[in-house]
């Protein structure tokens, strides 16, 4: 089915491809004619510069800089807008996104336009300055930790047999204890237990009668596994099951689900939209004037600013300026921007525009929290 369903694509990909190219025939089959004054897409009469009818230019171009041109301006939005859009964008973000709202549309380039711009500009300039996840990450084999400390434990055990008197009842114990390590390493070198299944029995071991030898031994290997008081459990999304997807993809390949991320943050970017509208309708919730179109624009604009912004540090620093400028340029640049688009955008005081970026501040780190929890989603699918 799928290879039927590629070949149909393939062919309706060909007829498009075609009838753009083909010029348009006539019913019997014979090439239109056009003369001077007239639209080569239409037809109808365009005596200046560009068509009445269609808007075409009437002197069209078969050259290399004209698919240029057409690259620049179809696929990347770059005309003149562009660069009347961008100082105002930089400088008076709050005057560009009230005039836009207002309608002053043809003079600028829209800010959906402008935030796909700049989020394909930033993969772009992050992947040739290097900016990308790591794809070599050493994660510890969970099997072989666990041999490695069960032998460790193991030898200590005998250590401690060793030392005391053959009739004493405590090397008795640490005999008994000795021998059941030796049988988990044995069943687990043989292939009949997992190392999941160990742990288990191990922690169930010493809920039950309270042996300090397991419970020490489960310590040793989360300590190697993970970090210090950390365990096995992963809690990002509150659904088990997806969280148990999550750490079984880290644990096999670390490096893969790193970029899977990394291109799935490309990819859903957009989310961060629809996410931020609620947090900026928050603080102007008794303000009917302002509606949920002023926020999607304020906040478009804003994110294709801070990507813009994230290209030009990124550049910076691979040019040699110090990490030190780079992460201040980070702390002071985005609340000025925001303090300047809240406060003209929205006319505002400067008290109001203050403490609204003193909120938004805070919702920002919700934001991120929430689109990384998303991504974890889409990455555990």
């Amino acid at each position: 089915m799928s290879d039927i369903a590629e070949g149909i694509g393939t062919v309706i990909e060909g007829g498009v491809a075609g009838r753009a190219v083909e010029p348009e025939r006539s019913g019997d089959g014979a090439a239109k004619t056009y003369g001077p004054d007239t639209c080569l897409n239409c037809g109808a009469h365009a005596p200046d510069k560009f068509c009445p009818n269609c808007g075409q230019k009437t002197q069209v171009h078969r050259s290399l800089a004209a698919i240029g041109h057409d690259l620049m301006h179809g696929v990347l939005h770059l005309d003149g807008k562009l660069w009347r859009t961008l100082p105002v964008l930089v400088f008076k973000p709050g005057k560009l996104t009230r005039r836009y709202i207002d309608g002053e549309r043809a003079k600028f380039v829209s800010p959906m336009a402008m935030f796909l711009f700049s989020i394909f500009a930033m993969f772009a300039v992050f992947q040739m300055v290097g900016l990308t996840t790591p794809t070599e990450v050493n994660v510890p084999d969970p099997a072989q930790i666990v041999r490695e400390q069960g032998e460790a434990e193991a030898a200590r055990l005998r250590e401690e047999i060793a030392a005391l008197p053959a009739d004493s009842q405590e090397r008795a114990n640490l005999a008994a204890e000795l021998a059941t390590i030796e049988g988990y390493l044995e069943r687990e070198a043989n292939g009949e237990l997992t190392t999941q299944e160990i742990v288990q029995d191990m922690q169930a071991e010493a809920a039950e009668d309270g042996s300090e030898t397991s419970a020490d031994l489960l310590d040793n290997i989360n300590e190697a596994l993970f970090s210090e008081d950390s365990n096995a459990e992963m809690n990002l999304t509150g659904f088990e099951a997806i969280d148990k997807g999550l750490l079984k993809k880290w644990r096999d390949n670390p490096g893969l689900m790193l970029y899977k991320l990394q291109a799935n943050g490309y990819k859903f970017s957009w989310l961060l939209i629809p996410i931020s509208l609620p947090f900026v309708w928050l603080v102007f919730a008794w303000k009917r004037r302002f509606k949920a179109y002023d926020h999607a624009i304020f906040v478009t604009y804003s994110l294709s600013f801070m990507s813009l912004l994230f290209i030009a540090l990124s550049v910076l620093g691979t040019l040699g300026i110090g990490a030190q400028f780079v992460v201040m340029a980070l702390f002071i640049i985005p609340p000025i921007h925001i303090y300047k688009q809240l406060r003209w955008t929205y006319d505002l005081s400067r008290f109001s525009a203050l403490w609204r970026l003193i909120m938004l501040s805070v919702f920002i780190w919700i934001i991120a929290l929430v689109f990384l929890q998303a991504l974890l989603l889409l990455g555990a699918f």
